[in-house]
């Protein structure tokens, strides 16, 4: 599995890709992404970055999708639980699942700078952190990796 988000792509196929699979996730599971929903997963995968539910909220309610905060909440919990987004602790913030519809446990590059975010995949039971779970007799069943540094371009530009 790839990192997504720092390298340049094809974006409009990567967010039409990412679209395509979050209806067939819905489809296969049984889900309803209502017009806010699907929008608001749009508004996130517009960019590589993390989106607070207010910035979410901004662009909903200017295209008359509604004004009020639980809009954006709402739309934003049912991305999360659906997986098709994460939450960016460090941010307070969101942005779409990079690897959607693969069972993955995401890792989180923040540029410091830009705000980007690159999402990567990660094994937390292997390594470091899987030895010490095992060391203490932890089972791992959920971990959120998140590093704070420079990404390729804002590194490139401060040398």
């Amino acid at each position: 599995m790839t990192t997504i988000g720092f390298e340049p792509h094809d974006h409009s196929s990567c967010v039409a890709d990412t679209l395509h699979r979050a209806e067939a996730e819905c489809a296969k599971n049984g889900l309803r992404l209502t017009p806010v929903r699907r929008r608001a997963l749009e508004i996130l995968l517009a960019e590589h970055r993390a989106l607070g539910a207010y910035d979410l909220l901004a662009v909903l309610a200017e295209e008359g999708l509604g004004a009020q905060p639980p809009v954006a909440y709402r739309a934003l919990d049912f991305l999360v639980k659906a997986g098709f987004a994460h939450k960016i602790e460090a941010l307070n913030a969101y942005i779409a699942c990079a690897h959607l519809g693969t069972n993955h446990t995401p890792a989180f590059l923040i540029c410091r700078k830009c705000k980007s975010v690159a999402e990567a995949d990660t094994a937390p039971a292997q390594g470091r952190l899987g030895d010490a779970a095992r060391e203490a007799g932890f089972k791992i069943e959920r971990a959120v990796v998140e590093a704070e540094g420079l990404c390729p371009h804002c590194r490139d530009a401060a040398a």
